[in-house]
């Protein structure tokens, strides 16, 4: 494992990569947590060394205001997060190891994983939003944000949310996200991950995102929260299977491979 900084703009980001050993040449996946996360929840962890175990390589990078990176909490907000993004996935194409990028998420991070694939749609293989936060731009734009309403008319230049406080820039950019833009320019595999009893983000947003795909599959985690707290080795079972089919030749969008666009379990 190699710990270091990716700067962005002068702000530093904090990242860790984690390689197979034994492996010269080796796909590799950029791997963002959610929003008051960090890169060494359970369920980021856990999902990265699965990854490692199949024979990727994966980079996991604190984002703004979050972690060890550098910045506030306060003033994050989505439009830094996909500058972050950008940028990692920059860093990302000059290692020389690398023989293609995959990029994953949770949570806020799950959102920003499709927003970024939209945009460097030339650069991902496949994307894999694990409960995906699409309920942000919406909510911020309907007035509440994950249980907080405001004005979504007059945005204050901070707001509450339960002990912390955002910038309104939070809440104005995130008015302006076009999540299903970002869908329609993705038109590789995507594996949504989501559990239906989620408390922070209705399964139904994936359920949508994935008949607007193109070519995506929903594994839905029967009785799971938002973070998988009960179901967890299901979860990291999903990403192994997604991801082995690259790893035996079967998985090139090239050859016609498609995981459906309606949910189901596996």
């Amino acid at each position: 494992m190699k710990e270091f900084y990716i700067a962005d703009d002068g702000i530093q980001l904090h990242a860790k990569l984690d390689v197979p050993e034994e492996k010269e040449k080796c796909p590799l996946v950029i791997v963002f947590h959610g929003l008051t996360g960090n890169m060494e929840e359970r369920h980021i962890t856990a999902v990265s060394s699965a990854m490692n175990e199949i024979g990727f390589a994966t980079l996991r990078v604190e984002l703004y205001g979050h972690g060890k990176s550098g910045g506030t909490f306060e003033q994050h907000n989505l439009m830094k997060w996909i500058n972050n993004a950008m940028t990692v996935t920059d860093y990302a194409k000059t290692l020389d190891f690398v023989t293609d990028l995959y990029i994953c998420g949770h949570s806020q991070g799950g959102l920003l994983t499709m927003l970024a694939a939209g945009m460097r749609a030339d650069d991902f293989k496949a994307a894999i939003p694990m409960s995906p936060a699409i309920v942000i731009p919406d909510g911020a734009r309907k007035g509440n944000l994950l249980g907080q309403p405001f004005d979504p008319e007059h945005i204050p230049d901070m707001v509450e949310w339960g002990d912390r406080h955002l910038s309104g820039n939070y809440l104005r950019t995130a008015q302006l996200l076009d999540v299903d833009e970002a869908i329609r320019k993705y038109e590789k595999p995507v594996l949504l991950i989501h559990g239906d009893a989620d408390e922070a983000v209705p399964i139904e947003y994936s359920i949508d995102a994935a008949k607007k795909y193109k070519n995506a599959k929903l594994v839905q985690i029967p009785g799971d929260t938002h973070c998988y707290d009960e179901h967890l080795d299901q979860v990291t079972a999903a990403v192994k299977k997604f991801l082995a089919r690259w790893r035996t030749g079967k998985g090139d969008i090239t050859t016609g491979l498609t995981f459906g666009s309606q949910p189901c379990c596996s």
